[in-house]
């Protein structure tokens, strides 16, 4: 390992290249996550996706992964849940998870301190997700060992900065940090770490590969769209999240009712709301993820479709970017 590609990240994990195939629901397949490991990356799992998309209890879906690679594989856990019962299921994957070898975990939401205090001990890794600096100061006050910022232009539930003003914000902390939105080509990846990020995790470009099972039609938008196309949308989960402006999208509208704005403003109601909209979003998405009919347009994605234009192997693309990270020249 050399140049851009030596970082605390990459070292940290005993991985060659600090690029992260980010945990995304419904998209993350046990063959998707294996392939970005096994070219030199780290494919991180999404439990929902793994169980309730692809049908695998949740061990067995695991030995799959490490049938298929015997490289790093992390675990993306969403911490801050709903109802007594997801925040249980949540650590009994963290346990299987471990129990089963994984040592890299991605945390979303809530206090990652429990989850810190099961990994720590194996010898495990824990990067947590921020958009801003005071979730920063959070994770790092509950022992995390680095931050994925998630910036602008990120799929999923992006953040209010830029990747420069972000890594600007929190970049001090004396955590290494991912940097999560808007790189899609191996000159982007290039620029983040020059920048100073010590790894990047990217979604959407590892839409577009043979091994995510993805729908064909999903896979096409991906490559069609601008970075103009990407809008945000409340009507999935109360919040905005980045989705591919279609006909569906646009009939629907981007905005959440009137009444769903007030009850997800209101203490006492907005963890009903939030379940509403998860139970909702879980079935929808998976729908039109997986739907071959192209008939239901409802694809999230991020801005770094601007530089999406072939579909490609997972490993092609994990290599061709560790290939323009580490020249001397960069690029």
């Amino acid at each position: 390992m050399s140049g851009l590609l030596d970082t605390p990240f990459s070292r940290a994990l005993g991985i060659e290249v600090p690029l992260v195939c980010g945990a995304m629901y419904p998209c993350s397949n046990p063959e998707l996550v294996a392939a970005v490991s096994e070219a030199g990356g780290i494919g991180v799992v999404q439990p929902v996706s793994l169980t309730y998309v692809y049908g695998h209890e949740f061990r067995e879906g695991l030995r799959l992964i490490r049938r298929l690679t015997s490289k790093p594989v992390g675990m993306n856990a969403l911490i801050e849940g709903s109802s007594r019962y997801y925040r249980e299921r949540v650590a009994r994957w963290v346990d299987v998870a471990l129990e089963e070898g994984v040592r890299f975990f991605v945390t979303s939401l809530g206090n990652p301190r429990w989850i810190v205090d099961r990994v720590h001990p194996l010898g495990g890794v824990v990067y947590h997700d921020v958009t801003e600096r005071k979730w920063a100061l959070k994770g790092r006050d509950a022992g995390v060992d680095g931050l994925v910022g998630v910036n602008r232009r990120a799929g999923g539930h992006p953040g209010p900065r830029d990747p420069e003003a972000l890594l600007a914000e929190v970049g001090d902390l004396g955590l290494p940090v991912l940097c999560a939105g808007g790189i899609g080509t191996p000159p982007e990846f290039a620029a983040a770490l020059r920048l100073g990020y010590a790894g990047a995790q990217l979604g959407t470009r590892f839409i577009a590969t043979p091994e995510c099972q993805a729908s064909d039609a999903y896979k096409a938008a991906v490559l069609a769209a601008d970075e103009d196309d990407i809008v945000l949308t409340e009507r999935i989960t109360g919040v905005p999240v980045a989705v591919i402006r279609t006909p569906y999208i646009e009939h629907m509208g981007l905005r959440a009712g009137p009444l769903a704005r007030r009850l997800l403003r209101h203490r006492r109601t907005k963890h009903w709301m939030r379940t509403f909209y998860a139970l909702k979003s879980l079935r929808e998405l998976k729908r039109a993820s997986l739907d071959t009919t192209g008939d239901h347009e409802y694809w999230q994605a991020g801005k770094s479709v601007a530089g999406i234009r072939v579909l490609a192997r997972a490993g092609d693309i994990v290599r061709e970017f560790a290939r323009v990270a580490g020249a001397p020249s960069g690029d």
